[in-house]
């Protein structure tokens, strides 16, 4: 489904923000019926379908409140599946009137990146607090009219990076700061799989397709995680085993990344192959994840023997409880619009070095 046919199916109205500010949803948790803040899912697709939704019945700081569907069949079935009040299930034609549902305190966007900025600043607008898949947008100035949205609406935006939230990740990620093995010197990360699909919005370059999209964001979040810097150059290079399929976007993406310091990341990602690992190699040892980033947890280990093996009862479980609770506290979230917008600088700089047929600056 492209765009265009999407956007006339769902019969998008005009935006018509709604300044309420409701975003203090704590005040009113005694009138709801779960404990928490009510979440409303944007597109019920295989993320929201398989995974959040099924995430939401095990989480104890919010739950599945509403849905907004442009199919009518799904929301019969998720309204009998869930339990969801007919007063809670929206379509893309009547979205901006959940600024008048006081059940509902964040509006989950797990649409195509392509669109995630008009519903973010949308959602926003409604006074809502917003959550929303990775990829945060296709660019850098999108991503930045969604923090500014967010801002001026006085909600609270997160981006769906769940490794985050992640225990092993964050062990990592303090290696940044400790720097136990000494300093870093190189590392490499890679996330692919193999995708035998034909047709759909992935395959689409204006729908926001693409491997470094959907699966390079995770190494490059990776790289400047274990690193704690920002990249100040990459050298990309793209190519593809199936051109008659992979006409419009990357299949599979090379990059090299360099960091201050002299760090330098080596970069794989693809959906012509399978791949999940994530190596540092440092001054007095190494330590590695793999895989790095999996439904079903991470594992890794240390040049000195130590074991990275804890584990969670559901990531996007964690997830959503973690930035459910920094909504209640008035605090940050863990992964912020800056976090996202970040990555998306770097993916950009990743499309010009192909494009340019050489390292650019970023």
């Amino acid at each position: 489904m492209d765009r265009r046919k999407f956007l006339h199916d769902s019969a998008l109205g005009a935006i018509g923000f709604s300044l309420l500010n409701k975003n203090l949803a704590c005040s009113r948790l005694k009138t709801r019926p779960k404990p928490g803040l009510g979440v409303a899912l944007v597109g019920l697709g295989y993320y929201s379908t398989d995974l959040l939704a099924p995430a939401l019945q095990l989480t104890q700081n919010c739950y599945l409140a509403g849905i907004v569907t442009g199919s009518p069949e799904k929301a019969e079935r998720w309204q009998k599946q869930y339990n969801i009040p007919e007063k809670n299930i929206y379509n893309y034609q009547n979205f901006d009137k959940i600024a008048d549902n006081p059940a509902i305190d964040v509006i989950y966007i797990v649409l195509p990146p392509s669109m995630h900025a008009e519903y973010v600043v949308r959602a926003a607008g409604l006074g809502k607090h917003v959550w929303c898949e990775k990829p945060m947008a296709v660019t850098v100035a999108e991503c930045e009219r969604m923090i500014t949205a967010c801002e001026k609406n006085k909600v609270q935006l997160s981006i769906g990076y769940r490794m985050h939230h992640e225990p092993n990740t964050q062990t990592i990620m303090g290696f940044a700061k400790t720097k136990p093995y000494g300093n870093i010197q190189k590392l490499s990360a890679s996330s692919g799989y193999f995708d035998n699909r034909t047709h759909g919005w992935k395959l689409k370059k204006a729908m926001g397709g693409g491997a470094t999209y959907d699966m390079g964001v995770y190494c490059i979040n990776a790289a400047r995680y274990v690193t704690g810097q920002e990249p100040v150059s990459v050298l990309a290079t793209q190519s593809t085993n199936r051109p008659k399929i992979y006409t419009e976007v990357d299949e599979t993406m090379h990059f090299e990344l360099e960091f201050p310091g002299g760090a330098r990341a080596v970069c794989e990602t693809s959906f012509g192959k399978g791949m999940n690992s994530l190596q540092v190699d440092c001054a007095n040892g190494w330590y590695k994840l793999e895989p790095f980033q999996s439904y079903s947890g991470v594992n890794g280990i240390t040049s000195d023997g130590k074991l990275l093996d804890l584990k969670i009862n559901n990531e996007q479980a964690q997830q959503m409880d973690d930035d459910a609770l920094a909504i209640m506290q008035r605090k940050p979230g863990i992964v912020t619009g800056m976090e996202g917008l970040l990555d998306i600088k770097v993916v950009e700089a990743i499309y010009r070095s192909v494009k340019e047929g050489r390292k650019v600056m970023i």
